[in-house]
């Protein structure tokens, strides 16, 4: 049996994580799988053995000062391999990724309401008080929809006006409170009318849910 490596956790806040890890010679993490991309600082000079999966081995040399970074999904058995010297690191994990991770979760149940014609879908993925702007309309932002009821009404009329709706080639990127996400849009109108054009919408949040959608497609003409 291995002796345990020693993990004391300086910062833990919304951003990042940062853990101090000491290991006397020959002591172990254990496995785990890495959540966050990480960046290691040595804050001495070493060398680790890794047990990596499927029984690969490999070896990683520390020189104190100099960092490195990984992504996320790492999985392996971190070991100090001297037998005599202690060696040390500082581990900074990017913790916020979890926060862009749930509202890119957000747009993605969005988007799948849409194309499922869902409309208690779409109003999951809004915030209580929220606000819906129109790609068209007589204001400056387009139509705008405020509040909980008028959103509904005017998710449920895109339905309405749409006998067949589908958006596809969506992709979604989160960046603090802001996300954009950018599709194209397939359609025929109750009269029959083809609509094929490209758009996106810039959302607001609350938390992890949409405090505004604020739509914007192409006009073909």
């Amino acid at each position: 049996m291995r002796a345990q490596a020693q993990p004391h956790v300086h910062i833990d806040d919304d951003r990042f994580r940062v853990t101090e890890w000491r290991f006397a010679p020959g002591a172990e993490t254990g496995w785990h799988r890495h959540g966050h991309d990480y960046v290691i600082v040595p804050l001495t000079d070493g060398t680790l053995a890794l047990d990596l999966p499927a029984g690969q081995q490999a070896q990683a040399q520390l020189t104190q000062g100099v960092p490195y970074s990984r992504r996320e999904g790492v999985e392996h058995n971190v070991i100090n391999a001297s037998a005599t010297a202690p060696l040390a690191f500082l581990e900074v994990e990017v913790v916020d990724d979890e926060i862009a991770h749930r509202r890119r979760a957000t747009m993605e149940r969005l988007m799948a309401a849409f194309n499922a014609r869902d409309v208690d879908g779409l109003m999951a993925c809004m915030a209580e008080d929220c606000a819906f702007h129109a790609a068209g309309g007589k204001e400056v932002e387009g139509t705008i929809h405020q509040g909980r009821a008028a959103v509904r009404a005017a998710y449920a009329a895109i339905f309405e006006t749409f006998a067949e709706a589908a958006w596809t080639e969506g992709s979604h990127a989160v960046a603090g409170e802001t996300g954009l996400s950018s599709w194209r849009f397939v359609g025929k109108t109750r009269e029959g009318q083809i609509v094929d054009v490209r758009g996106c919408d810039i959302f607001h949040f609350d938390g992890d849910l949409i405090a505004l959608k604020d739509s914007y497609r192409k006009a073909r003409i």
